[in-house]
């Protein structure tokens, strides 16, 4: 996805704890080209890390956020405004209203331990449909709303 991705998109994760969020940000960061020793961790103590790829990396948490305007005075209006650059906060489910409706929307549920159930939903049909077509010989479906459901790959 990270290789799709242009400047201005917002990525919004959520899915239970465990179920790979981190993970699936690390491949985001290298599609962006974010170099490989650039270290990709959960900003949930953090709060946001910035990694520099073909585009600024913003990655934030909203893990620990009790309120939506938490994440305003970390500056997420202005963060969505920043030229160069694609916002991805992981628990997005914890403030929806912040959440443009621009925004790609990913629930990751965990099926088993080397398995996972993404849905994907954004405002790119074509887009989502050459998402689908990054992970060959697994079942998927697009509807025409933009949505998409995909098991990633195993182990």
């Amino acid at each position: 996805m990270g290789g799709l991705l242009r400047a201005g998109d917002v990525v919004a994760l959520s899915g239970a704890l465990g179920a790979g969020k981190t993970q699936f940000v690390k491949g985001l960061a290298a599609g962006l080209d974010v170099p490989a020793e650039e270290v990709v961790s959960s900003p949930t103590f953090v709060l946001m890390r910035e990694h520099a790829g073909r585009l600024r990396l913003y990655h934030l948490d909203a893990y620990r956020l009790h309120h939506v305007d938490e994440l305003l005075a970390l500056g997420w209006e202005e963060l969505l405004d920043e030229p160069g650059a694609v916002v991805v906060l992981e628990w997005a489910d914890r403030v929806p209203n912040a959440i443009p409706p621009t925004a790609w929307r990913i629930e990751i549920e965990h099926l088993s331990e080397s398995s996972r159930l993404l849905t994907i939903s954004g405002p790119d049909p074509e887009m989502l449909a050459q998402l689908a077509d990054h992970l060959p010989g697994r079942s998927d479906r697009v509807d025409p709303a933009g949505n998409a459901e995909k098991p990633a790959a195993d182990g």
